[in-house]
């Protein structure tokens, strides 16, 4: 590293500078090169820049060898691939050019000029006699002309590995270039003068490149140019309090050359910040304030990136509105990262409390906007506005509403975890938390901790506190908790809890799972430990306490299962474990709720684990209640179920509560020993003969056999099973699908649902795949649906799920009407569709029971669509074929209702018919894009729907339609879905069921067949089939049909198209009978030009023009093959002319497009013109942005230091604010 040789002696006040810094003399004894009194100040003319400097133009100086720096005896490379490699001592790479530019400036300056070329990606040089004699313009335009044309990226935005810290290192670059330079040579009023010259033309550049990297450079100038100006404020400001304290002292003590030495420093300074300031006014007005609305966000973002930092680091020039507004503009762009920058950047100030005095305008204008932009839609600028949010809060509580904090509130429950983190921080804030009423407030919801885990995890984990809130009375002068207030706090201790034992975030809040650090496990360790040592104690006595309380209950309940359980044996709390057991079987005998029953069960199940010495203990107790509760039950049942008596409310509800208790058990514990199938079997069987058992029976009692089922079931899989237990749990398996069957009949809509969820689980379980994962030893207990079975099923779907919302009476107290209860009918709704739909994509029951869920589509496309659409694509992955024959039956089936209830003389303009049409185009386009994957399953969708149209023959004779001749119209929205070899094969079979009268027929009737017909032609320009053309008033008219231009779309190999003519699906025996047609040859009749494709809703008779009486004569046979062939010469010649003429086209544009690439030089390889508009398109937009401030783009003018006298103004802003701004406010 090269030594400085201009280092002065500063006084105390600036011994922070580095020493081996660009330091000034300040006594003059080296003069600064170029700066005198007689010295203009500004940038120099373009034909100044080689008459000034040592030296200029020589080609090299000392240290120099071949235009290359050398250090050591080894030769450097240029300054671009040394900030490329970004490797090399920055700071030692700058001293090395400052001395260069000692000894030979020009070409030092023209290195660093060919340095920002480089950095843009031009691989062209600026050359010494282009420096010289050439305006930057000039060379700007000859550089644009040395540009790759083979790519379009440029450094900034290369990927690899070699580029990827080259933004840094080209910024660091710059920031050390001005440090260093700070005290002689960026006041030469050359190098300063013509970089920035240079980089505010580059900027200006219609080449993305050149004005990305310009403007990069040109901010980080300019930010580095601040600090030199807040360096020069600071020493300003120092030497003016020095020279104060000189003249204040008795004459006698007072230093005259001191004074005369500080007066002369002090000038200098104010030279220089002169200087400095005319610079960031030229960087400013020259680049900044065309370029932060750039077209591309990325340098829009540098700009506002920048500007934050100049606020913030100089905040008495730099914190006023006039520099604010454009961070307030820029908040309503359009591309979220400029936003962003934008909310960073005041953050920084906001941050600063000594700051807020000069953002008040600032906050008023644009407070609102940044209060939406909390719903912004790219989630990571949310979370910086909320996070604005809370610093304007602590900054000041006044500015922000009660309508602007509740707008942030309800973030806490926003899916995005980021999103809610930050609300609850803002929240957290807001409130000013204690330890009581943040816990105890009831508007907050369990929901509600999630997003203050980060910000309040030592309050939410004070669960010492809770309990003492819970269990301690309130002492004198305390208000107790309210009901509200305990069920809270409740609820929020066993969240807090949950979320310190599990460690996960809750669902739908988690991007995966997460494996936790060695640090966040030992957290865990103890809060566990934490937990039960504490509630251990505790939770007998809070169940105690609030043991009729069946939310509370519930909740306390779910404690034990985030227990350490060992800590039961080693702490000796067996006692306190007695104790809990205890209050579990009081809660079991007093409450009936499923909740509070089956949270009795889960801590029962959490409580019996082997692995722990307690296991025993809580087994026999268990097994205690469970005893007593079915002998209970078989006592009651006997006496509930005796001939020749009826049964009071009491027996039912003894029954019923009984019931409610063993099912809720059965569920978490294998209760096999106590041979619970019978007695349900038997309550069951009575309920389907007599048929006035109670429907909560019924229900709990079909669960319960269910539970019976499974356990049998898991036992059978788990161990070594016996024939025998296979044998009567298959037996037991198939006498309860024939009552659930039997129950599926009931009057009671709860009962029916209840058996049709829990056949649907059976059949599902006891299918074909039961038996995947080597588990052929359960082969018998497969079952397969019987077809009235199946169709049950089916009924029970159509009549209670595709029914219309008004329709579903079934809520509870009538509250049908309640949002919240259609809420909630729709969703079991939709669990019994999809139930039902994944039998049939397991294959449980037949795919053609499908077709009548697939017609319900468009109908209920808003409540069950989704569900609909997977079932159509698992069912197509299963079998093609199939599912396009269920799809056609579907329509089938709706033609059929539509015939029905309109007859066969039905308006195909009306709605009715349209919706089935709008059925099959639905249909048609969840076929996709690859017409080869489903080829042979849209030509067996055809066959079946042209048997079908011609199925029923008209009884009044061949003269008119089928019957179904209309189910034409809705098959042809399938026919884009043909390959054009198929068309012609589907025409061949479509002619089968055609007689030679049909061919021949016009009327409106007919109208179908022909609109079918013309489908399966379009496009088949190679057809070799004909149609017989209508014959007008004006005599039969032959018209070529047109051929289209050879495009590039793939073609189908020979190979194929032959095989295509004799389809597979087409000789397959077919199961109706071909009507009778009479005998024609293969070509009957001239090729007509090609029919219009009309809209469905249009008429065909412009087509087939129809005026019977005056018929002509057809035209004999041989005349017509003769013509034809003819015709088809013609064809041919005239095709490969326009194939010749496009080809020639082709070239010529090519050739053209070459040689004007090579005329202009210039090649962008993005998505944006060449030559693109560097103003953003939306200009006026944000002009309309303008918040009615007083503005101004005024020059940047340094604060004075306190003493320091009035200075002449700047000269004026070239940049007109009219344009953006609003004038009107005074």
């Amino acid at each position: 590293q090269s030594a400085n040789p201009e280092v002065a002696k500063y006084t105390e006040s600036e011994t922070h500078f580095s020493s081996d810094t660009d330091f000034e003399d300040i006594e003059g004894k080296n003069q600064k090169q170029g700066k005198g009194k007689t010295c203009k100040k500004g940038k120099k003319g373009p034909a100044e820049k080689g008459k000034s400097g040592n030296g200029g133009g020589k080609p090299g100086g000392p240290n120099r060898m071949n235009g290359h720096h050398q250090q050591n005896g080894v030769e450097n490379m240029m300054l671009f691939e040394v900030v490329k490699m970004g490797k090399s001592a920055m700071q030692s790479v700058v001293d090395d050019w400052i001395e260069s530019y000692k000894h030979d400036r020009d070409t030092a300056l023209l290195d660093l000029i060919n340095f920002f070329i480089q950095c843009s990606g031009c691989k062209g040089v600026v050359t010494a006699e282009m420096f010289r004699h050439m305006q930057n313009s000039e060379i700007i335009r000859k550089m644009t002309e040395e540009f790759d044309e083979d790519s379009g990226d440029y450094p900034l935005t290369m990927a690899g590995p070699q580029w990827k810290k080259f933004k840094s290192s080209f910024c660091e670059f710059i920031g050390v270039l001005v440090r260093q330079c700070q005290y002689s040579i960026i006041y030469d009023e050359y190098m300063m003068d013509t970089v920035i010259s240079l980089l505010t033309g580059l900027s200006d550049s219609q080449v993305r490149a050149f004005r990305h990297t310009s403007t990069l450079a040109a901010m980080k100038l300019m930010t580095a140019l601040v600090n030199v100006a807040l360096n020069l404020s600071i020493n300003m400001d120092n030497t003016q309090r020095q020279y104060e304290a000189e003249r204040n002292k008795i004459i006698g003590k007072r230093a005259n050359d001191r004074l005369e030495l500080l007066l002369q420093k002090r000038k200098e300074l104010q030279e220089n910040q002169d200087e400095i300031e005319n610079m960031m006014n030229a960087i400013f007005k020259g680049v900044f304030v065309h370029r932060y609305r750039d077209a591309i966000a990325e340098i829009r973002a540098i700009c506002i990136e920048e500007i934050g930092i100049w606020m913030k680091m100089y905040s008495d020039a730099f914190l006023n509105d006039s520099y604010l507004k454009y961070v307030g503009w820029t908040m309503h762009d359009k591309q979220g990262e400029v936003r962003l920058k934008c909310l960073t950047a005041l953050q920084g100030l906001y941050y600063n409390k000594e700051l807020n005095s000069k953002l008040e305008l600032f906050t008023s204008r644009f407070k609102d906007r940044i209060v939406s932009m909390t719903l912004d839609k790219e989630y990571d600028v949310a979370v910086q506005a909320i996070k604005l949010l809370t610093l304007v809060l602590q900054s000041s509580e006044e500015v922000l509403t009660a309508e602007d904090c509740e707008n942030v509130y309800h973030l806490v429950y926003s899916a995005h975890r980021p999103v809610a983190v930050a609300a609850g921080e803002f929240l957290y804030k807001k409130q000013e938390p204690s330890e009581t009423n943040i816990l105890c407030h009831g508007k907050f919801s369990n929901e509600f901790y999630y997003c203050m885990w980060d910000c309040a995890t030592d309050l939410l984990k004070d669960w010492e506190c809770m309990n003492s809130l819970l269990l301690e009375e309130p002492l004198n002068g305390e208000e107790p908790l309210t009901d509200r207030q305990e069920s809270a706090l409740i609820e929020i201790m066993l969240c807090t809890i949950r979320q310190a034992a599990e460690c996960h975030p809750p669902v739908g809040r988690g991007t995966g799972k997460r494996v936790l650090t060695a640090k966040e496990k030992k957290t865990q360790l103890d809060d566990r430990t934490k937990i039960t040592e504490l509630f251990a104690v505790a939770l007998p006595q809070l169940l105690a306490k609030y043991s009729v309380d069946a939310e509370k209950v519930t909740n306390l309940l779910q404690l034990p299962q985030y227990f350490d359980l060992e800590i039961y044996t080693t702490g000796r709390l067996e006692k306190h474990l007695d104790a809990l057991l205890r209050q579990i079987r009081d809660i079991v005998e007093k409450h009936t709720d499923i909740d509070v029953l089956e949270a009795c069960s889960k801590t029962y199940h959490a409580l019996c684990n082997e692995e722990f010495t307690i296991f025993n203990r809580v087994d026999i107790a268990r097994s205690q209640l469970i005893d007593e509760l079915a002998d209970k039950f078989n006592r009651l049942l006997e006496d509930f179920l005796q001939e020749g008596e009826e049964p009071d409310e009491d027996d039912a509800y003894q029954v019923l509560s009984t019931l409610k208790r063993i099912t809720a058990f059965h569920n978490a514990h294998d209760l096999s020993r106590w041979d619970l199938f019978g007695c349900n079997y038997k309550l069951l069987k009575t309920g389907i003969e007599n048929g006035d058992m109670p429907e909560q029976i019924v229900i709990h009692a079909l669960q319960c056999t269910h539970y019976v089922i499974l356990w049998q079931l898991a036992k059978v899989t788990e161990s070594s099973s016996t024939k025998e237990d296979l044998l009567r749990l298959k037996k037991q398996m198939r006498v309860f699908c024939q009552i659930c069957q039997h129950y599926l009949t009931n009057v009671n809509t709860a009962v029916k649902e209840q058996a049709f969820t829990i056949l649907c689980d059976v059949l599902m379980i006891f299918s074909h795949q039961i038996m995947t994962g080597g588990r052929d030893m359960l082969e018998p207990l497969v079952y397969t649906p019987d077809s009235s079975l199946q169709s049950e099923l089916l009924s029970f779907i159509l009549d209670h799920v595709f029914i219309d919302q008004d329709d579903d009476n079934n809520s509870a107290d009538g509250q049908q009407d309640d949002e919240a209860s259609k809420i909630e009918a729709l969703h079991k709704r939709r669990n019994l569709l999809a139930a039902f739909c994944k039998l049939i994509v397991y294959t449980v029951v037949e795919m053609n029971t499908a077709a009548d869920i697939f017609k319900q589509y468009m109908k209920y496309y808003n409540d069950y669509g989704d569900i609909i659409k997977e079932t159509m694509s698992k069912t197509r992955q299963i079998d093609k074929i199939q599912c396009a024959k269920t799809l056609i039956l579907s329509l089938q089936q709706l033609f059929n209702e539509m015939i029905q209830e309109n007859g066969y003389n039905f308006d195909r303009s009306s709605p009715t018919f349209s919706g089935i049409k709008e059925l099959a185009r639905r249909f048609a386009l969840t076929f996709g894009l690859d017409q080869l994957k489903t080829r042979e399953a849209i030509a067996m969708l055809h066959k079946d729907g042209i048997e079908f149209a011609f199925k029923e023959p008209n009884p009044q004779g061949e003269s008119h339609p089928p019957l179904n001749l209309a189910f034409l119209d809705i098959l042809s929205e399938f026919s884009s879905k043909l390959l054009r070899q198929d068309k012609r094969t589907v025409y061949v079979y479509l002619e089968k069921f055609m007689t030679f009268q049909m061919s021949l027929r016009r009327e409106d009737v007919w109208l179908p067949l022909m609109s079918y017909r013309n489908s399966l032609l379009a496009g088949g320009d190679d057809d070799t089939m004909s149609v017989i053309s209508g014959i007008s008033s004006r005599g039969s008219t032959v018209r070529n049909k047109k051929t289209k231009p050879a495009t590039g779309k793939r073609k189908v190999p020979e190979a194929e198209e032959s095989s295509s003519s004799d389809s597979m699906w087409l000789n397959r025996e077919q199961t109706m009978h071909t009507p009778v047609m009479m005998q024609t040859p293969q070509l009957t009749s001239t090729i007509m030009r090609e029919p219009k494709r009309l809209r469905p809703e249009e008429s065909y008779m412009g087509v087939y023009p129809m005026q019977p009486e005056h018929h002509q004569a057809p035209l004999d046979y041989n005349t017509q093959v003769t013509w034809m062939l003819a015709q088809r010469q013609q064809e041919e010649a005239a095709r490969q002319q326009q194939e010749r003429a496009a080809m020639n086209y082709v070239k010529l544009r090519t050739n053209l497009q070459h040689a004007i690439r090579r005329g202009t030089s210039l090649m962008e390889d993005d998505e944006e013109p060449i030559v693109e508009d560097v103003m953003m398109s939306s200009e006026g937009r944000i002009e309309d942005l303008n918040e009615g401030m007083d503005f101004d783009t005024m020059d940047i003018d340094l604060p004075p230091s306190k003493n320091r006298r009035e200075r002449t103004e700047l000269k004026p802003d070239f940049f007109d604010p009219a344009s953006i701004m609003d004038e009107s406010v005074g």
